[in-house]
């Protein structure tokens, strides 16, 4: 029993989350609603998993120092250890193999899932987060590459992004492995200085080169990278791959099979190739994007790539699979900082959350409305109506309009109403109550 010398608890949420009242988690489900329009529409089927997994799941893919990046734990008397997931592929890999002998090829599937990572929360990085991820399993094509692009050019473009707002920035491994290689980068250095290029435009290049030094890499080394870079410009990846690899230039080159389809598709001038975009993880075995601000500091707005070699280290058969994924935090900021975040009325109409009627009482009625509102509500109808004491028809009628109500009902007597459509600002008076619905009803279509 608390005592008068107890202290007042004032608890928080946790540090890297979010708490989403009415409007904001309005506008999570519309950027959510979105997503899943957007996965249909290009013929991507929706998944989930669990939202914890054995631990090992993810050690197994990343080794053991990604223990210290998730939220990890034992069940009370256990000792399993578990962890909140931190991202989709390891689930999707394990589900895939699974049911490996039955599934379509290719298997197209997505999700939208909240995710859980320990790390410094910051501007466009929380603790938990909603991802929205898109794969295509069993195509080892490059048009799989340029579909999962194609898929994530167009949920940018429904939400009013141009190619002058986002850029998609692409890059291919094999490429950047066979770049190394004629530059004389000994076997064992290739993986680690792709790890260490992901990072280069985020440190100086007097770190790069710090850096570089502490995997093995010589001065020569560094040059080389140096003038790969001053060659790029940014846009001729393709060229450089050329003139650096000469006469060992592959035969089979899936990243121009991949600008070819999206060229073809009309889709090209969303993208462009960078030697910068290389993705840290080790399991990427190809193409790799990542989709950035044109102008402006956010982190990548969505990344992924191609991971061949994935599905197999879960007890699967060789398996090729590719696909990206997209966080709402970096999204729901640059959609605010440019303007395009829909109006609350226009996201309440988008997720057909705006009342169909919202029935407001004089002072002779208002012991009317619940049932009528009751009566409405079996008939379908969205309805609301006010608690408050006050029988002002012109603050009820705002406060209906606050709402984004399609029509106010104002309840005259037991068998007459009022309907306006709140919309046009028409009225229609003396209607007999039992009509309402059919007034209010929006049009049905065959």
């Amino acid at each position: 029993m608390a005592t008068p010398n107890d202290k007042t608890h004032v608890f928080q949420a946790p540090k890297g989350t979010r708490d989403f009242y009415p409007l904001e988690l309005a506008r999570r489900r519309w950027i959510e609603d979105k997503w899943r329009q957007t996965s249909i529409r290009h013929g991507f089927d929706e998944i989930d998993g669990p939202t914890f997994e054995h631990l090992d799941l993810y050690t197994v893919k990343s080794g053991d120092g990604i223990v210290s990046e998730l939220f990890s734990f034992t069940r009370e008397g256990g000792d399993k250890r578990y962890a909140l997931r931190p991202e989709f592929t390891p689930t999707l890999a394990r589900m895939a193999a699974a049911r490996a002998n039955s599934l379509p090829k290719p298997t197209k599937w997505f999700s939208i899932c909240p995710y859980f990572r320990a790390e410094n929360p910051q501007r466009g990085r929380l603790r938990e987060f909603l991802q929205w991820n898109v794969d295509v399993i069993g195509d080892d094509s490059p048009e799989a590459d340029g579909e999962c692009i194609a898929c994530c050019i167009g949920f940018l473009e429904s939400l009013g992004l141009t190619p002058n707002d986002v850029t998609i920035k692409i890059n291919n491994r094999v490429d950047m492995e066979t770049i190394l290689t004629a530059s004389k980068f000994p076997e064992e250095l290739i993986e680690p200085m792709l790890v260490l290029l992901d990072r280069r435009l985020k440190i100086t290049k007097e770190q790069f080169a710090e850096e570089s030094r502490k995997i093995g890499a010589t001065d020569d080394h560094i040059n080389r990278i140096e003038r790969i870079h001053k060659l790029t410009g940014r846009s001729n990846f393709l060229d450089v791959l050329r003139d650096t690899v000469g006469d060992k230039y592959p035969e089979t080159r899936p990243l121009e099979t991949t600008v070819d389809f999206l060229t073809k598709n009309g889709l090209w001038e969303w993208c462009e190739t960078d030697i910068d975009t290389v993705r840290g993880l080790a399991y990427y075995t190809g193409t790799v994007f990542e989709v950035h601000e044109t102008t402006g500091s956010e982190r990548a707005i969505a990344g992924g790539g191609r991971y061949d070699k994935l599905i197999e280290l879960f007890n699967g058969p060789p398996t090729p699979a590719v696909g990206f994924a997209m966080g709402d935090v970096v999204l729901s900021l640059v959609l605010q900082d440019k303007g395009l975040m829909p109006t609350d009325e226009q996201i309440a109409q988008d997720l057909g959350l705006r009342p169909d009627v919202y029935v407001i009482p004089t002072t002779e009625t208002e012991h009317l409305v619940k049932t009528l509102v009751a009566q409405l509500r079996r008939e379908g109808l969205h309805a609301r109506h006010t608690y408050k004491s006050t029988r002002n028809v012109g603050k009820l009628l705002k406060e209906a309009n606050n709402a984004h109500a399609r029509f106010a009902l104002i309840l005259e007597s037991d068998t007459i109403c009022t309907i306006k459509d709140l919309d046009s600002g028409e009225q229609e008076e003396n209607v007999a109550t039992d009509k309402a619905v059919a007034r209010i009803a929006p049009p049905t279509t065959e």
